[in-house]
């Protein structure tokens, strides 16, 4: 998938632990995780809003496009 997540990185970054984001964003340890390792097809925008509130970042921050070698133009 040419979407690849960052919340990890961020999370490191941040010096923040997925428990207090779960809490904070209001979504189980267990979705957090899946997000975190690219294993959902999307995420609601009141979800994104919360973890970039209290991250204090843009969702661009936790997410990359990287085309493929067969991707379009």
């Amino acid at each position: 998938m040419p979407i690849h997540v960052r919340l990890a990185v961020m999370l490191a970054e941040r010096n923040v632990t997925s428990k207090d984001l779960a809490e904070y964003v209001g979504i189980t340890e267990a979705n957090l995780s899946l997000l975190k390792n690219g294993h959902v097809k999307g995420v609601r925008f009141e979800t994104l809003e919360r973890i970039c509130d209290f991250l204090d970042c843009q969702p661009g921050d936790l997410m990359r496009y990287e085309r493929g070698e067969s991707g379009r133009r």
